[in-house]
């Protein structure tokens, strides 16, 4: 059965976003860039988003190939981001027009579990705290990527809110990087 796993940074403070949603205290460069690639490469086959950060993708990786300052990294993510099957789970929106993408209104947990079951490479949700709360709760995310940095937020969009039940976690990996920030892996028990 195909899992999804959850990829986040967070702040130490467990935030995922500043009180405004933005992201600019995230410590990434080339260490994070290759960690990130290595995280997806090869291993993910559909990226599931909430609203929000659909909204957010949709509206910037189309446009890095045509802009002439992009990095190699920033085009080789576009491409792959461009050609991957996405879910994006809204009740607010009537359409998803991106490439490859389908729309899931209603029914989460059985929609979520049907795609589970279905053949391919595991499947990864991007940020999307709001999302990732509700599939927490359903007992859908089977591990979780975090790229813990090394900063207080103070206030901000939390990593988890309102977990109702416990869940145990088995450390797989850490990596410290040069920038101070921890990548752990976890497995959901």
């Amino acid at each position: 059965m195909r899992k999804i796993i959850q990829f986040m940074h967070v702040s130490l403070d467990g935030f995922v976003a500043d009180p405004n949603g933005g992201l600019d205290w995230i410590s990434y460069d080339k260490d994070l860039e290759n960690h990130a690639d290595n995280v997806i490469q090869n291993k993910i086959d559909v990226a599931i988003y909430g609203r929000v950060t659909y909204q957010l993708m949709e509206s910037y990786w189309p446009t890095v190939p045509s802009n002439p300052s992009s990095s190699e990294h920033d085009l080789n993510h576009a491409h792959w981001v461009e050609h991957v099957s996405k879910i994006v789970v809204s009740r607010s929106l009537e359409t998803a027009e991106w490439n490859n993408t389908t729309l899931i209104r209603d029914n989460i947990l059985e929609e979520i579990s049907s795609l589970k079951k279905q053949p391919g490479k595991d499947m990864m949700i991007f940020g999307s705290p709001r999302l990732s709360y509700i599939l927490m709760q359903l007992g859908l995310i089977d591990e979780i990527q975090i790229t813990l940095n090394p900063v207080l937020l103070g206030n901000g969009i939390p990593m988890y809110k309102d977990i109702e039940d416990k869940r145990k976690l088995k450390l797989l990996s850490s990596k410290t990087f040069d920038s101070g920030v921890v990548a752990l892996h976890y497995q959901c028990l």
